[in-house]
């Protein structure tokens, strides 16, 4: 499905998620030539994934270098449409796998998170804005997981329970929280 219509098709699960989509919708219909790339300086279109075990009770994460927090995968669209796909191959690019199927092809949450300015690969990025599409993927914890050493220092499986207490940004635990909440509270999976 096209990423705009994919993205007018999900049902927010809050206002807050409404109001997210709205503001998304908005900047895709004013920035079609680049909400899917970097070169939009001010916001563009990211693609990110929850990874669960097989028995759903550990996500797999990732030490992420630049936030220094444990954080789901994902990454920008760099012009690509199919953001499961993106969220795919941005999971597999994380953490070493090579199977990982998705449990739905819906989106699962729909967010505008802030990027704080910051240094990366001795380029200065500034503030800005990811549009954030998320998916839920899951894949076996027998499978054999590795860093990628200039995104990440660190994967593993981690108890849904203790998820807080390896997350060091607030504000991502919400976003976490609520996905959590919508694939056990409300049949997200069918």
């Amino acid at each position: 499905m096209d990423y705009k219509k994919a993205i007018a098709a999900f049902t927010p699960g809050s206002v807050q998620e409404a109001a997210d989509q709205q503001t998304m919708l908005f900047f895709i219909e004013n920035n079609p030539g680049d909400v899917l790339v970097r070169a939009n300086k001010i916001a563009h279109i990211t693609s990110s994934a929850m990874i669960f075990n097989e028995t759903m009770d550990k996500l797999l994460m990732v030490y992420h270098n630049i936030y220094q927090s444990w954080s789901w995968t994902g990454g920008h669209a760099d012009g690509d449409t199919d953001l499961l796909y993106v969220a795919m191959k941005e999971a597999r690019e994380e953490t070493g796998l090579k199977n990982i199927k998705a449990c739905s092809d819906k989106i699962v949450s729909l967010d505008v998170l802030p990027v704080f300015g910051h240094l990366k690969n001795n380029e200065i990025i500034s503030a800005h804005l990811h549009l954030s599409v998320a998916y839920i993927l899951q894949a076996s914890e027998a499978e054999s997981i590795c860093i990628k050493p200039d995104e990440n220092s660190g994967v593993r499986w981690i108890p849904i329970g203790e998820l807080s207490d390896y997350v060091s940004e607030p504000h991502v635990q919400v976003v976490y929280d609520k996905i959590l909440k919508k694939v056990f509270q409300q049949s997200f999976l069918g």
